[in-house]
């Protein structure tokens, strides 16, 4: 994503989600018409996600969130991270310090995002982390997602039963307000990659050959 990773952009460049989301689409948009993805989205890459989808349904064969942001197709694109900070007031405030690299950073990772990973993953995070945006105004501006394009693509979903972030009453919500082909559970914390490497590699890998 731009002005993210090794992407040089600054964050300053990037002011709306579409900017943000120009990696994604432009490797979207070259991809031979012939050829198909797997999607994988985790946390607020569940939006990344779900613009693909609605952009190029035809170019992936399953989506795949892991504890992510599962747009619904009635509100805008904004509702479940609005509605995730509404049930939690505390994630609202500490996320936004999260993004914008505040000196809470750290503290508040531990407490919800990392809370099962090892300090020198966290600390390895913390020193690679770089400023960020929720986007939510963009966001709340944009096109809502259609049930033709958005929702002809094959979903399922990774639940992580230890998220402190996107805890998992949240994550079964979004499950249950959009049409999701297969469910799985993983003892995961919103870095399960970290903390669940092995487990989290073995859902994907049996949800692709089950549905792609």
């Amino acid at each position: 994503m731009s002005a993210s990773g090794v992407n040089t952009k600054t964050l300053e460049e990037v002011v709306t989600f579409d900017q943000y989301d120009e990696p994604l689409i432009e490797f979207m948009a070259n991809l031979p018409e012939n050829e198909k993805v797997v999607f994988v989205g985790h946390s607020l890459g569940g939006f990344n996600l779900s613009f693909a989808m609605e952009k190029f349904p035809e170019k992936i064969s399953l989506a795949i969130f892991v504890t992510a942001f599962l747009p619904d197709m009635v509100p805008p694109p904004s509702y479940m991270l609005e509605k995730l900070m509404e049930i939690s007031p505390a994630i609202k405030d500490g996320w936004q310090g999260v993004v914008s690299s505040t000196g809470r950073y750290e503290a508040f990772m531990k407490a919800t995002a990392f809370s099962l990973a090892s300090n020198e993953d966290l600390t390895l995070q913390t020193l690679l982390r770089r400023p960020g945006s929720l986007f939510l105004e963009s966001l709340s501006k944009a096109n809502k997602f259609t049930n033709e394009r958005f929702g002809s693509v094959l979903r399922d979903y990774v639940v992580c039963t230890e998220d402190l972030l996107v805890i998992p009453p949240f994550q079964r919500f979004m499950i249950e307000h959009n049409e999701v082909k297969e469910v799985m559970e993983i003892p995961g914390d919103h870095m399960a990659i970290v903390s669940r490497p092995k487990e989290l590699t073995q859902c994907i890998l049996e949800l692709a050959r089950k549905h792609a």
